[in-house]
């Protein structure tokens, strides 16, 4: 029998339903996580026919003869992550599984800030905004994070050095550049089947443990249904993908990562895993934001003309002349995000 995404979504949902059985908080966090799978697979598997049908495609570059692929799958993800906050408002401020440190306010502040710069997804994916509107719409979006005064501390925790105090600087300019720079950085490392979803879940995993070991509730309810998105989107991204997930997806994985470690007060880590995608600008500013960068020969990926232009180069370049799979592109990546994972872990399991 084939497996499907009606095939996974049902085992997870009987999952949920025996756990329900069990009144304790940390299964209420897994059937949020497990929810945001469940909802975004299946409406993938509804959604990419819907796509293709309306002619919501993407050139797949990558790949013998450009196949076109179904676009905007990103929108899967923000119906499992808005699923996946739902039920934790029901499940944690209703149904007596209220945590300690679980704060309503700061929660929908994060939620709204998230939404907004999907929106501004999907209006790109349709009408291709310029670059630097999608600088400045950002700040906006920052607003309800700066109204509630970054969850009430505007101290910076930094590894080495300890509590830094930037007071209102933090509020008026930290805040909404931190939004900004990041939903735009995450847009910029990406093309690749599998990457965006696949270093998204390395991330958003390490923030998860971060916040569940800092006693950050708030902060991990905000982690826990954009990893389960994630997860289900890297069901039909991995490679050879069904789907893209657009700049919807694209944009809301670095908003999601200011915003969370902006809840949980953890900005040094949320630098560190941010690391890949910061060199990779660096490298794509000297050489202006290049496009179309790469080509295809035997199966494998290589630097046009061996210029450098990306990170994504350095990697082709290291991997020989013949160059690399994207699945190998991926993996690499995937591995580079976890190195960086594990670095933020030490530094703040360490101090």
């Amino acid at each position: 029998m084939k497996l499907t995404a009606y095939h996974l979504a049902g085992v997870v949902l009987i999952l949920i339903a025996v756990l329900g059985t069990f009144s304790l908080p940390s299964l209420g966090y897994l059937w949020i996580l497990l929810a945001s799978v469940s909802v975004t697979m299946v409406l993938l598997d509804k959604l990419i026919p819907k796509l293709q049908a309306a002619g919501m495609t993407g050139a797949d570059e990558n790949k013998p003869g450009n196949p076109q692929i179904a676009e905007m799958g990103g929108i899967a993800v923000i119906a499992g992550f808005t699923a996946g906050a739902l039920l934790a408002i029901l499940v944690l401020a209703i149904l007596s599984f209220r945590a300690p440190s679980f704060n309503l306010v700061y929660f929908l502040a994060a939620i709204i800030t998230i939404h907004s710069i999907a929106f501004m997804g999907i209006v790109d994916d349709f009408i291709s905004m310029p670059q630097w509107l999608k600088a400045v719409l950002p700040l906006f979006a920052a607003i309800p994070l700066m109204v509630v005064g970054a969850a009430g501390s505007t101290i910076v925790h930094i590894p080495f050095i300890g509590a830094v105090q930037f007071g209102i600087i933090y509020i008026a300019v930290l805040i909404p550049v931190a939004v900004a720079v990041c939903s735009n950085l995450t847009n910029m490392l990406a093309g690749f089947n599998g990457m965006e979803a696949g270093m998204g879940i390395v991330i958003f995993s390490t923030l998860a443990l971060l916040a569940a070991s800092h006693g950050s509730t708030t902060m991990l309810l905000v982690c826990l249904p954009m990893l389960g998105g994630l997860v289900g989107f890297l069901f039909f991204n991995w490679y050879p993908a069904k789907v893209f997930p657009g700049d919807v997806m694209n944009l809301t994985i670095g908003v999601a990562v200011a915003t969370s470690v902006i809840i949980g007060n953890l900005q040094t880590a949320g630098m560190i895993l941010m690391a890949p995608y910061i060199l990779d600008f660096f490298i794509k500013a000297a050489n202006r934001f290049p496009h179309t960068y790469q080509e295809l020969r035997g199966g494998k990926l290589s630097p046009k003309s061996g210029a450098v232009k990306g990170l994504v180069h350095v990697v082709m370049k290291a991997a020989g002349r013949d160059g690399i799979s994207e699945k190998g592109l991926t993996t690499v990546f995937m591995g580079l995000e976890l190195f960086c994972a594990l670095v933020a872990l030490a530094l703040y399991y360490r101090f």
